[in-house]
């Protein structure tokens, strides 16, 4: 029976690949089938040099989900031919670390490299990351990690200071609606089978993935499979794509268009001080499933674009939004996000922050060999100060009025105005302080002979 039972397991073995979910089953297998982050797997790019070269080290993947973070972490052990080992941050110690770097370090006796690849990287605490060091250090390993998260605030600087930081980017439309397409080819995905749909519900489904290719393929899979059989064709009408996805109000959008027809929707709301209507733009967007996070990045944007220094507190509340977005998601973060919009549509409004940093880019583009005051200059070296770095610097602190009338703008900018506070709300008082400063500043002018 050895034949038999040889038979079965074999049908047990691609019965378990059938069952895997779509965007398991097309995972891409090398960098020709890699789909997005041509700023770094282009040719001639960096990392895709480092990876055709055989010249990889320890490396950090900063970037959102579905973006294909532990796919490309697989392409190059299987590029490199290295050993690949997955580690998840969730659910290992520092036991589970001490034991994989253990088979590691027996696999580079054997002349083997391992790379080892740690999801969500940012969740292990400081001990956890610390017992990776030493490995890294003489070469046991090379470590990939993953991270959603900022890897300066998250993963401590030891390890941070051993690993190349690569920054992946949201995939793009085009970039999904390929996925997409793919998929339907794929003998991997639906190339078997003969799926009827509009191209534009691919962009449709791009849309509403906003970048992350997991959700894509989700979704594709799941109208797929929803779709209405007949004889070896199934069909997927726009009806079954609203009832898989339950979004209905991003869903026609075909182009994209409307995602930032409704966020200029809410953030001229705001800034026409009209909460009702920044309330229905955002639950508009919210129940079309649009991601919480970037309505906070485009809230907290707003608390300094628009009201900047007349209502301090705003950024203030966008960040706290933010934050709780982060910790909680959706549904529960709804009634942050309304808070927030409900606060930043009521309070005063200024622009005067945003028009300064425009003035002053237009004249740092333009000034770029503009070079800053020997006065306001470190003198930290004796050949520094030889120069006269530094000399005749006054320090604020040990003066009655905490100011002095040293030039700080270049010479070809003496004078030159960037922030011109208005009258609303608290700015005022801080229009009024900077007059009382400029005023002063005048007076020490006029005595100087």
């Amino acid at each position: 029976m050895p034949g038999k039972e040889a038979a079965m397991q074999q049908q047990s073995l691609f019965a378990r690949e059938d069952t895997q979910p779509l965007a398991a089953r097309l995972r891409p297998r090398t960098l020709a089938e890699y789909v997005g982050q041509q700023h770094l797997l282009g040719p001639g790019k960096v990392l895709r040099q480092l990876i055709e070269r055989d010249q990889i080290s320890s490396m950090i993947f900063w970037g959102p989900p579905g973006v294909g973070k532990t796919t490309l972490a697989r392409i190059i052990a299987h590029t490199t031919k290295s050993e690949f080992i997955d580690f998840s941050a969730v659910t290992s110690g520092i036991k589970e670390i001490r034991s994989v770097m253990q088979q590691a370090e027996r696999n580079r006796q054997f002349g083997e490299r391992t790379i080892v690849f740690v999801d969500e990287i940012h969740r292990f605490n400081k001990a956890q990351q610390d017992a990776f060091l030493p490995f890294v250090e003489k070469g046991s390993i090379l470590l990939i990690g993953a991270t959603t998260e900022n890897p300066s605030f998250e993963i401590n600087g030891a390890l941070l200071s051993r690993c190349k930081v690569f920054v992946l980017q949201a995939l793009t439309q085009e970039d999904l609606v390929t996925l997409l397409q793919r998929a339907l080819t794929d003998p991997r995905g639906f190339g078997d089978q003969k799926v009827a749909m509009e191209p534009a519900m691919l962009e449709a489904i791009a849309t509403f993935a906003n970048g992350d290719a997991r959700t894509a393929l989700s979704t594709l899979e799941m109208v797929v499979l929803n779709g209405i059989r007949e004889g070896d064709t199934t069909t997927v009408s726009w009806e079954t794509l609203a009832q898989c996805t339950e979004k209905k109000s991003l869903l026609y959008d075909k182009t994209g268009e409307e995602h930032y027809n409704l966020i200029s929707a809410l953030h001229k709301s705001m800034r026409n001080s009209d909460p009702d209507a920044a309330v229905y733009w955002l639950a508009r967007m919210l129940e079309a499933g649009e991601d919480p996070l970037y309505i906070a990045r485009r809230v907290t944007r707003f608390a300094s674009e628009d009201v900047g220094l007349a209502d301090p507190r705003a950024l203030e509340v966008a960040v706290a939004a933010y934050q709780a977005c982060h910790f909680i998601g959706m549904p529960e973060c709804s009634v942050h996000l309304t808070q927030a919009v409900v606060y930043l549509s009521l309070v005063p409004k200024s622009n005067a922050l945003y028009l300064a940093y425009e003035s002053a880019k237009k004249d740092a583009l333009t000034q770029l060999a503009e070079p800053v005051p020997l006065v306001i200059r470190n003198g930290v070296t004796k050949l520094m100060r030889e120069l006269d770095y530094g000399k005749g610097y006054q320090y604020a602190h040990n003066t009655e009025e905490k100011l002095t009338d040293m030039q700080c703008l270049p010479d070809f900018l003496l004078g030159k105005r960037y922030y011109r506070p208005t009258d609303q709300g608290q700015e005022s008082k801080f229009k009024t302080r900077l007059e009382q400063i400029l005023a002063w500043k005048a007076q020490q002018d006029q005595e100087t002979p």
